[in-house]
């Protein structure tokens, strides 16, 4: 099948909104985790992986009016993307051009500003653009609405596993040479106080709110919960053949891709961590690579309890003794969980861990849970050759989503 290369990155993060700002503060293993001000009347949104400093209207003009912000995370992410490939569309076929991004939880934001408008000064106030502006598949089409891009348009929405499974089925789109390039991550914006407090009553966030920098331990014994975050992570793809043709220059090749399902809870990994390591080996085997070819696994790791070590279980599982030699980190200690985006953002650093052979470190893992023995990278990031590596999401429902990406 064809070959998908990786030609361009775009970024908004907690780090910053820029693959610059956000690749430095990774691998200087600095916390975007902050006490938010005026977030909630409440008080439930005390920390979390807040975007700063964010000016859509840059790129978009009056635009942002009409766009939930997760929309306009995704736009402004394609747009780096874009430019980051050097692409000039106005040379391309748009019917040739797709857009894969996905959102787990979509423009929840619109959804409570009408719902709060309905309750407090009737029906006829709530926006005629509520359901375009809120539902998820709204940052895909407002991509290819902005860039005129007239291809394959979809919206996975498989929870926290979102972006990988987009950018893992814009990899099989190209693969079949039914688009010559695809726009593909994941974008999220949903720091809501509904948002803190379904998931602090479903135990799953860490209430450690005094030190917002080190609440996010994963892998830590001390470990309890995630932390919310925002963001997105978009990355350009191509067919070999066109991005040779056009003479650009290649950051990354696609090789793999697997998916399974735990089958197991709603919410809860299964605790042997076996629909993740069937997603592993399905990755590996469908980018026809043995375990032991791979030197680095961008990890999952929400920091919760369960999560981090069925995680740890399923690696050993898929990699056996090679398990022992891999380089694993943890990017969510530094940006917190930013749900469907996180695995476009994960790719994003995926990318730049192959380019510069830099591991980002995993941070605040200073009390080492004997249960999660692996090599993780704790506190420093570290110089590996990296070849060959993974990126791992997994999302509430069970959906697990693996990308294998190779060094060019």
């Amino acid at each position: 099948m064809t070959r998908v290369a990786v030609t361009g990155l775009g970024v908004v993060s907690p780090l910053g909104n820029t693959v610059a700002d956000f690749w430095d503060g990774l691998v200087a293993g600095r916390s975007g985790v902050t006490r938010l001000q005026g977030e909630s009347g409440e008080g439930l949104a005390q920390i979390g992986g807040a975007v700063h400093n964010f000016h859509p209207e840059s790129v978009l003009g009056k635009a942002p009016r009409r766009m939930d912000r997760f929309c306009q995370f995704a736009v402004v992410a394609a747009h780096q993307a874009i430019e980051d490939a050097g692409l000039r569309l106005g040379g391309e076929r748009p019917e040739r051009i797709g857009v894969y991004i996905g959102s787990g939880i979509g423009g929840i934001h619109t959804l409570l500003e009408n719902h709060q408008a309905l309750l407090a000064r009737g029906p006829r106030r709530v926006s005629p653009t509520m359901v375009p502006m809120m539902i998820p598949n709204m940052a895909a089409a407002q991509v290819s609405i902005h860039f005129g891009l007239k291809g394959p348009c979809l919206a996975p929405v498989t929870a926290c596993a979102t972006g990988n499974n987009a950018i893992g089925e814009a990899f099989r789109l190209l693969q079949r040479g039914q688009a010559d390039v695809v726009l593909a991550g994941g974008t999220e914006a949903a720091m809501t106080d509904l948002t803190y407090a379904a998931f602090a009553n479903a135990k799953v966030l860490s209430p450690h709110t005094d030190q917002p920098a080190r609440a996010s331990r994963p892998f830590d014994a001390t470990r309890d919960g995630f932390v919310v975050a925002e963001g997105a992570g978009v990355v350009a793809l191509e067919t070999w053949e066109h991005a040779q043709r056009r003479g650009a220059s290649i950051r990354a090749e696609i090789i793999g891709y697997g998916t399974s399902a735990d089958a197991y809870h709603m919410v809860a990994t299964d605790p042997e961590g076996a629909g993740a390591a069937a997603a592993m080996g399905a990755a590996l085997h469908d980018a026809r690579v043995s375990a032991d070819a791979v030197q680095y696994i961008s990890a999952h790791a929400t920091a919760t309890p369960m999560g981090d070590l069925s995680e740890t279980r399923g690696i050993k599982l898929a990699f056996g003794s090679h398990a022992g030699h891999l380089a694993i980190s943890a990017n969510k200690s530094m940006i917190g969980h930013a749900f469907g985006a996180a695995g476009g953002i994960a790719a994003v650093a995926l990318v730049k861990t192959l380019e510069a052979g830099t591991v980002p470190p995993t941070i605040n893992l200073d009390h080492p849970d004997p249960a999660c023995d692996l090599d993780y990278v704790p506190r420093l990031a570290r110089q590996v050759p990296v070849q060959i590596g993974l990126s791992n999401a997994f999302g509430f429902g069970g959906h697990n989503a693996v990308l294998v990406l190779k060094r060019v």
